[in-house]
């Protein structure tokens, strides 16, 4: 209680609701499982390494942070910087719909509250599209 009487209240985080580090860890695994079986996600996978354990752990410190955990990779790397570390990549509408349909099958097997997962996922989907790179024809330059 705060000394007006009222009760403190403290809002779980994401990475809490979805249940911290073992919950986010077995999310990236299965993400990256699903990028390097899946034929519909050919694009996106050519645009990795062939050993996937490097991005694998990038993924889980950032998620680990960006969700409200332990901010793993700020404390490693610096600012995520996401767009400018993706520059390099040619990331289109393709490649950007190729990660999410990966990322929300890891989501669906992996985060078992519909509504988190849902709102997760939206977040992500914003993310994702913020990658892209790559003019294509009937979309305006990106940015």
């Amino acid at each position: 209680m705060s000394q007006s009487g009222t009760a403190q209240t403290t809002q779980a985080t994401p990475y809490e609701l979805i249940g911290g580090e073992n919950a986010v860890r077995a999310l990236v695994h299965r993400f990256y499982e699903l990028m390097d079986t899946l034929p519909e996600a050919y694009a996106v996978r050519k645009l990795h390494a062939a050993d996937l354990s490097g991005a694998d752990e990038k993924l889980l410190m950032f998620l680990s942070g960006w969700l409200g955990g332990p901010d793993l990779y700020v404390q490693r790397h610096g600012h995520p910087r996401l767009r400018a570390r993706h520059l390099p990549f040619s990331i289109g509408t393709r490649e950007r719909d190729e990660w999410l349909l990966c990322m929300k099958q890891a989501l669906d097997e992996t985060v078992s509250d519909a509504g988190i997962r849902d709102r997760l996922y939206e977040a992500m989907a914003g993310l994702a599209d913020h990658m892209r790179n790559r003019p294509e024809p009937n979309r305006p330059e990106a940015d």
